[in-house]
């Protein structure tokens, strides 16, 4: 049905009846902009309510619910005898200069005035993309396979789960999360990953970085300094800073995250946030030797320990190493967990398993220091892991991401020989590129990963995974969301990029490695 558009002369406004916002809103935001930029100048008197239903072709009441909104907005006044007029108290700072264009509702626009902290954010330049716009074949980080979810049967979980939730989760969910994906996840847990829990001590949380910041807030006072590693996960800084709490980067070796190195960066810290068995972004695996010695500083300080497997259940080779928390004798290791690098990042669901010491501590505090994370597809994860769909699921991505690992180091070293030394890992989701001794001199990875991006391929900094100083640079290829008929033609065009980038690659603006998205 054709619709028309309606003016009325004294005031020039137009209505549309084909706009989603109703006619009363129409007319009150014109008025409001006429004033704001002084097209309608103080104690200016308006038409009445029934001339301008009248020249507008609308209802009175429609125009009538308009001036009330202005009226106590501020904006129009009525006085007995004197009909409708322009408030005349109006402030100067809220009235746009003349001939100046304004912003809906009168806004100027400019260039905002930043804080600090969101300028140092905006230093840190996201990944590039191609030029044209097209997507990038490869190689993303923390990324799973984007065909291997069985998305069918996730929606019949949603449908039987929100056909007729229980009252206790759609209305008055417990801050900790659903009950049944907390028994799915202690269930899992003992069987998976070797130790026991008590479904009481599991919180679901939307992300990695939500369940380090609730609980360094839970344990630690702001300002407090905690050991984290370096290079590491850049997600962490983030989330330590959002609880007031000063990470202490304390570099890794060969054996891992070093208990005696961070004793003297930082003697008096209480936390410590580790991957023992698979260190991001280098996968190193923490020794027995200097587990037992984190332990014992935990147990011995009173101090406490966090534990990331982010990607614990991804071993190819070798048999699965035991958590942290598996050793843990005194209850000093909070478990950290996420199903988004599982599943799909969309997902958003990662979890914390408390020390039995702080369960009940966290729960009174927990809704005013954290927001629970969205109960929407937690049912139907409860499900997924209790029906084994989990298992099932973990089974078949273990060995189509070694396939993809093995595909990955087999192009490598049909194109890349000379430029790029990548080495296999027995875990994990990315492998570690690293400059040749002949390119090394030159090599730049803001530079590379910038000139990938432009001919379509995505890497990862490993310098953008560092605080400080020194850094060590190469790339990080993330195999498992590459399809294996692109890792081929993915290395063709990153061996052109490493063959015409040797002497002239430039620093460019700094980029962090990209793995915070899905965590």
């Amino acid at each position: 049905m054709a619709t028309r558009a309606r003016k009325a002369p004294p005031l020039r406004i137009v209505l549309d009846a084909s706009q989603s916002a109703p006619l009363h809103k129409q007319i009150g935001e014109q008025i409001r902009r006429a004033i704001l930029e002084r097209r309608l100048a103080a104690g200016t008197k308006l038409p009445s309510s029934r001339l301008m239903a009248m020249e507008l072709n609308c209802a009175r009441g429609t125009v009538l619910t308009a001036i009330d909104h202005l009226i106590a907005e501020g904006y129009v006044v009525t006085r007995a005898g004197s009909g409708i007029s322009v408030a005349t108290n109006l402030a100067d700072e809220m009235l746009i200069p003349p001939g100046v264009v304004g912003q809906p509702d009168g806004v100027v626009a400019g260039e905002p005035i930043l804080p600090k902290r969101t300028r140092a954010l905006l230093s840190h330049k996201p990944v590039m993309q191609s030029p044209a716009g097209a997507p990038l074949i490869a190689f993303p980080i923390g990324q799973p396979d984007r065909l291997a979810f069985p998305f069918a049967l996730w929606a019949k979980l949603l449908a039987q789960e929100w056909r007729k939730p229980a009252w206790q989760v759609a209305g008055v969910p417990h801050p900790f999360g659903h009950p049944g994906l907390r028994e799915a996840i202690a269930s899992y847990l003992a069987a998976a990953r070797g130790f026991a829990c008590e479904p009481e001590a599991v919180v679901v949380t939307s992300g990695v970085r939500q369940s380090v910041s609730l609980f360094a807030r839970v344990v630690l006072e702001a300002g407090d300094a905690v050991w984290i590693e370096e290079p590491g996960y850049p997600g962490m800084d983030e989330a330590l800073a959002a609880a007031e709490i000063r990470a202490v980067p304390v570099p890794i070796d060969d054996a891992g995250f070093s208990p005696e190195a961070a004793l003297a960066l930082a003697p008096n810290a209480h936390l410590a946030v580790v991957a023992p068995s698979h260190q991001f972004p280098l996968g190193t695996v923490l020794t027995l030797q200097r587990r037992l010695a984190l332990l014992n500083w935990a147990k011995r300080t009173k101090s406490w320990i966090i534990e990331d497997d982010f990607d614990g259940e991804y071993r190819y080779s070798g048999r699965p190493l035991a958590p942290l928390r598996a050793l843990d004798q005194t209850g000093r290791v909070a478990y950290l967990g996420s199903f988004s690098k599982l599943l799909f990042p969309a997902l958003r669901l990662s979890f914390l398993v408390l020390p039995a010491s702080l369960i009940q501590i966290t729960e009174r505090i927990m809704e005013a220091i954290s927001t629970p994370a969205s109960l929407l597809g937690q049912g139907a994860l409860a499900r997924f892991i209790a029906d084994d769909h989990l298992a099932a699921h973990l089974r078949r991505t273990r060995l189509l991401y070694a396939s993809r690992q093995q595909a990955l180091i087999a192009s490598a070293e049909r194109h890349l020989t000379g430029l790029l030394d990548i080495a296999p890992d027995p875990g994990g989701m990315h492998l570690i590129g690293r400059p040749h001794r002949d390119l090394e001199p030159a090599f730049n990875d803001q530079a590379t990963t910038a000139a990938a991006a432009a001919a379509s391929v995505r890497v990862s900094p490993l310098s953008g995974c560092y605080r400080g100083s020194p850094q060590t640079h190469g790339l990080l290829l993330g195999y498992a969301g590459t399809p294996e008929e692109d890792i081929d033609p993915a290395i063709m065009r990153l061996q052109h990029v490493l063959g015409g980038h040797r002497q002239e690659s430039q620093p460019g603006p700094m980029q962090r490695c990209s793995a915070t998205q899905s965590r």
